[in-house]
C-alpha cells in the first residue's frame, strides 16, 4: 500500500530530510501588522529573527485553513492509498482541527487519519520521520496510524529558553507562568507534558543550561533518534550535536532550526533537544 505522510511547518524539520522522505509539510502563517507570510515558504528563518529584533510590532502566528490542508490532501489522493497527518499538540494551536475540516472537505479521495503529536517542533519531526518509515513497509493505513500513535508516546522534548519573554507576548505560555518574573539572569527550562508546555526549573546560566540538556540525553536510556534544535546559534547546536554523537551509537543526530512560527513563541537563542526512545 502506498501512504503518504502530511505534517505542518512547526515540525521545523530540516529540507533534506522532509525531501528523503517523501514527507508533505502544510504551512502555518506568520503575520507581522499587515504583512502576512506562509511559513518558511514566503519569510525564511534568517528574515524572520532579523525582522523580530528590529520590528516594532510583534508578530502573530495563524493555523492553516482547512482548504490549505484540503489542496494538500487532493494532491497526494490521486497516488495514495491512505494519508496520515500529524501535527503539532491541540493544546498549542488549532492546526488538528482545520486539518480534520479540511479531511471533511475531501469528497472522493483516500482515506485520511488526523493524528494529534501531543508535541511540536523536532520532537513532532521525529514522529513524522518514523511514520514516513513506518508508511514505506506496505503496511495498511491503520497499522500504520496504530505504529505511529505508539511513537507519539515515546518522544520527549527538552527546551533551554533565553527568556520567556516571547512566549508570554505570544500567549503560549501556559504552566510556565509560574516562572515569570525570576532574575533575569536565570534561564527557564520547559518541557512538554500532556501536549501543553510545563517547566521543569530553571539554571543559573545559559551554559549549565546545555549542561543540563546534555544531561537529559546521557540519562535517557534506549535513544532511537535524537535532534539538536536551536533558534539563532547554529554553532552552539553543532557542539552539542558532536557531544551526543561521542556518547550515543546514533547513525546521525539532526539539526534543525526553530522556524518562523515557533521563532514568534521562543526568540533568539533557543537550544532544545527532541528524542525518541525505542518502542
Amino acid at each position: 500500500m502506498t501512504i503518504k505522510v502530511v505534517t505542518d511547518s512547526t515540525a521545523d524539520l530540516p529540507t533534506e530530510l522532509i525531501g528523503n522522505l517523501g514527507i508533505t509539510v502544510v504551512p502555518l502563517y506568520v503575520r507581522f501588522g499587515k504583512d502576512v507570510y506562509r511559513d518558511r515558504e514566503e519569510i525564511s528563518e534568517d528574515d524572520f529573527y532579523q525582522r523580530l529584533l528590529q520590528d516594532p510590532t510583534h508578530p502573530t502566528t495563524t493555523q492553516p485553513t482547512p482548504h490549505d490542508f484540503a489542496e494538500a490532501y487532493r494532491q497526494l489522493s490521486s497516488k495514495a492509498d491512505g494519508i496520515i497527518s500529524i501535527h503539532i499538540s491541540e493544546k498549542l494551536s488549532g492546526t488538528c482541527n482545520t486539518a480534520s475540516q479540511g479531511k471533511k472537505l475531501i469528497e472522493n479521495g483516500c482515506p485520511i487519519e488526523v493524528i494529534d503529536s501531543k508535541t511540536t517542533s523536532m520532537a513532532l519531526g521525529l514522529i513524522v520521520m518514523a511514520a514516513a518509515n513506518i508508511a514505506k513497509t506496505g503496511k495498511s493505513l491503520p497499522q500504520v496510524v496504530e505504529d505511529v500513535k505508539q511513537v507519539v508516546s515515546s518522544v520527549k522534548l527538552l527546551v533551554l529558553f533565553d527568556t520567556l519573554k516571547y512566549l508570554a507576548k505570544g500567549g503560549r505560555i501556559g504552566k510556565a507562568k509560574s516562572l515569570l518574573g525570576s532574575v533575569l539572569s536565570v534561564k527557564p527550562m520547559l518541557t512538554i507534558k500532556d501536549g501543553e508546555l510545563v517547566p521543569v526549573g530553571q539554571v543559573r546560566s545559559h551554559s549549565k543550561g546545555i549542561e543540563r540538556l546534555f544531561d537529559f540525553v546521557k540519562d535517557t536510556a534506549d535513544i532511537e533518534d535524537l535532534a539538536v534544535i536551536h533558534s539563532t546559534t547554529p554553532d552552539e547546536a553543532k557542539s552539542l550535536a558532536e557531544r551526543i554523537s561521542s556518547i550515543l551509537s546514533l547513525k546521525q543526530v539532526s539539526i534543525a532550526r526553530l522556524g518562523p512560527v515557533l521563532g514568534v513563541h521562543g526568540g533568539p537563542g533557543v537550544l532544545a533537544i527532541a528524542l525518541r526512545r525505542k518502542r
